[in-house]
């Protein structure tokens, strides 16, 4: 692996950076591609087999160049806006940031022989059974689940049509430091910590019975490497295995505040439109890819809240809206 160059997209976001920083004590060269609107160029690992470019992944000669200069073996493609709950009111944004932006990554791939590692989304599944396996069928329930179906099937025509080399990861509710706190529509833990910060209400959509299974960035490293070289034309979930509702995590930040001298209370907003239990089964990863999963939700959780204490205060990014017709009135 030594001297050999692989591309992460996104490599200032949660995942993306700590991959990069993975891969980089694992002796590879990482070219990180990044237009930092979700993430922060501090975050982006300083290390002199670190090549970083600025630049949106819709600028689909500048990624095909980058490649072509490059000549990487593989491309974990990270890059989203995965606002799941906005992506109704946003869809054009969503559709030209995880569909378009996707197409140059693929052509850049097809032309280049570079295997793409996608990291989709547990949103393809829907509100069908949990916990979701992989061999279930597509049935997303909002434009973000929808695009990364979309790209998800694009990449496996590519792999007929092209030979493209492709596997996917299906991560989810994925927490740790260097998680944007700033963002009002995404990352749920970050939101509770920087309303605590802020001195707001936890403000959750509905009664909190929400189940998620949040999930250690840091198990994940390995795994994901492993698909560098095998695993081709296959699909793995990756995440924690156990659910947990949205109040408990919200209690769990509460107690982290109160720890730091923060009081909380928790507001409790309209229900939005949302799966309502959403966790995966993760059997394949654990067989395949000796994913072994050890999430501590309450230490993690007290891990991003100390984080976000160090980190400077900065501005929360709000999106233009292309439909106000349903939004909810706490985004207006």
């Amino acid at each position: 692996m030594e001297n050999e160059t692989v591309v992460v997209t996104g490599c200032a976001g949660l995942i993306g950076s700590h991959l990069s920083t993975h891969l980089l004590k694992q002796g590879y060269r990482v070219v990180g591609i990044d237009d930092l609107s979700g993430g922060y160029l501090e975050w982006v690992p300083q290390d002199q087999r670190m090549n970083f470019f600025q630049l949106s992944l819709v600028d689909g000669a500048a990624v095909m160049k980058i490649f072509e200069e490059q000549r990487p073996t593989a491309v974990f493609h990270l890059a989203a806006y995965a606002a799941e709950g906005l992506s109704p009111f946003i869809r054009r944004f969503n559709y030209i940031n995880n569909i378009v932006a996707s197409a140059s990554v693929i052509n850049a791939c097809i032309e280049t022989l570079t295997k793409i590692i996608f990291a989709s989304s547990m949103a393809v599944y829907g509100s069908q059974e949990p916990p979701f396996s992989e061999d279930l069928p597509f049935a997303p329930e909002d434009p973000y689940g929808v695009a990364k179906a979309a790209v998800e099937q694009d990449i496996a025509i590519a792999g007929l049509q092209h030979g493209l080399r492709w596997s996917i990861v299906r991560p989810h509710n994925v927490v740790g430091i260097q998680q944007n706190i700033w963002d009002r529509y995404r990352n749920v833990l970050g939101i509770f910590i920087r309303r605590v910060l802020e001195g707001e209400p936890i403000a959750i959509f509905g009664d909190g019975s929400q189940l998620r299974a949040f999930s250690d960035v840091k198990y994940m490293m390995g795994p994901m490497i492993e698909l560098i070289s095998g695993h081709d034309s296959e699909t793995f979930n990756i995440g924690s295995d156990q659910p947990v509702s949205v109040l408990n995590l919200a209690k769990l930040v509460q107690k982290a505040a109160k720890r730091r001298g923060f009081e909380s209370e928790i507001q409790f907003l309209p229900a939005r439109h949302e799966v309502q239990y959403a966790y995966s089964d993760h059997s394949l990863a654990k067989q395949h890819l000796a994913y072994q999963d050890s999430t501590d939700l309450e230490l993690v959780v007290n891990d991003v809240f100390d984080w976000a204490l160090s980190e400077p205060k900065r501005q929360v990014v709000s999106m233009d809206y292309e439909v106000t017709k349903g939004i909810y009135s706490a985004w207006l």
